[in-house]
């Protein structure tokens, strides 16, 4: 009889701990939400190094479907010799043609 008072005394004892165990701070409330989870740390990467013995990169340069100045010229004086212009007109039209 007198063992199981001690195991009641235990048990009892066992339960307090664990309600203990959920004690609030001061201040809080048993209704706050749990605080957020840390961030996570920021991704580190290492930098390229550029090589010494590397040869450096040349850039690329895209060819332009606009042709050179002088075939620009002789398509706008084509254009404006179609269109019926004078000397004078084909030769403001071809510069003002050629430019755009």
């Amino acid at each position: 009889m007198v063992t199981l008072y001690v195991g009641a005394v235990i048990a009892a004892l066992v339960v307090v701990n664990a309600a203990s165990a959920q004690m609030l701070p001061p201040g809080a409330s048993q209704f706050s939400p749990p605080p957020l989870p840390p961030p996570p740390p920021p991704k580190i990467e290492v930098p390229v190094v550029p090589q010494m013995d590397a040869p450096p990169s040349q850039p690329t340069v895209l060819p332009s479907n606009r042709g050179s100045f002088g075939d620009r010229i002789n398509s706008c004086l084509d254009e404006a010799t179609a269109a019926g212009l004078g000397p004078g007109e084909r030769a403001a039209y071809s510069r003002s043609c050629a430019n755009r």
